[in-house]
């Protein structure tokens, strides 16, 4: 399994329409793309404008599917207007072990 971590800073004003783009494109990924296993959105309990995501794809394979599906470029647009420019930041890793 691939987990892809994205953190990210939302640009002040636009936190609702920004929650709006991510719960589609999160909801679009998890029930569209048969590679996704999760796809968490959480926002820092000290910042309401950080957020992070955690998804989990079943490999490196299912990572590119997802930044080429239809959702995603809709997505990708709506983080070039509601996310600070320069502060996302993703890491692909691989993971290891899951408690449920």
């Amino acid at each position: 399994m691939i987990a892809l971590t994205v953190s990210l800073q939302v640009v002040p004003g636009c936190r609702d329409a920004f929650l709006a783009a991510i719960e589609e494109n999160a909801e679009r990924t998890f029930t569209d793309e048969p590679g996704c296993r999760a796809f968490d959105v959480v926002c820092d309990l000290a910042d309401d404008h950080h957020f992070v995501f955690h998804e989990i794809y079943d490999d490196e394979a299912a990572v590119d599917a997802h930044r080429t599906a239809p959702h995603y470029k809709v997505w990708r647009e709506a983080a070039a207007k509601y996310v600070v420019p320069g502060s996302q930041v993703n890491t692909l890793s691989r993971r290891l072990f899951h408690h449920a």
